[in-house]
């Protein structure tokens, strides 16, 4: 072999051996990267987890949450006149509350879909005329169309529930003797 032969085939087998020797050197170094990740991941543990286990615990309430505020700011088809979907005075007072009274991120008004177009339109623009009527201290709540009713009852049903637990309930009546032990009061005053 003569020195060019011998100079050709050095270089070439440097470069065979490089490019060899480059991706094992890399698996190394991912290897012992990994080693020290592991490591690492293990003695601080449960501490990377602990936040995104909080987060996922809590996501189901912050749904209910959003739920439960939409179905008690939702103006129903009980706080509309029927026909022409003007709000009744008491659409007026709940839309006043929502706007005035719900706490800030939660003053969005929701509108349940009427039985057709015109009355869903004549229904957001009546929530829409009251809310110009108040007093403007901020941006005005949105406005949004639902279709799930809130729950109602008649409100004859609710008064004999309230007047059958008012019954059942037991007479107030003082003890006996007061925390320090002395006698208490009696029904004669004394």
């Amino acid at each position: 072999m003569n020195g060019n032969t011998r100079n050709k085939f050095a270089v070439t087998f440097a470069v065979l051996l490089g490019g060899l020797a480059s991706p094992a050197a890399a698996d190394w170094h991912t290897f012992w990267h990994n080693q020290h990740v592991a490591y690492r991941r293990t003695n601080a543990w449960p501490q990377p987890f602990t936040d995104d286990s909080a987060r996922q615990t809590i996501a189901p309430f912050e749904v209910m949450k959003h739920n439960g505020w939409r179905l008690h700011n939702t103006i129903g088809n009980e706080l509309f006149r029927e026909g022409d979907g003007a709000l009744l005075a008491a659409g007026h007072k709940r839309v006043n509350w929502i706007a005035t009274q719900a706490p800030a991120d939660r003053r969005v008004v929701y509108v349940l879909r009427g039985v057709s177009q015109a009355e869903t339109d004549a229904r957001l623009a009546s929530v829409r005329e009251t809310l110009t009527r108040l007093p403007a201290d901020g941006q005005p709540p949105q406005v949004l169309i639902t279709d799930i009713a809130p729950t109602t009852a008649s409100g004859a049903w609710a008064t004999q529930i309230n007047r059958d637990w008012l019954e059942a309930l037991p007479a107030p009546k003082l003890p006996g003797t007061s925390a320090s032990g002395a006698a208490g009061a009696t029904e004669g005053g004394q």
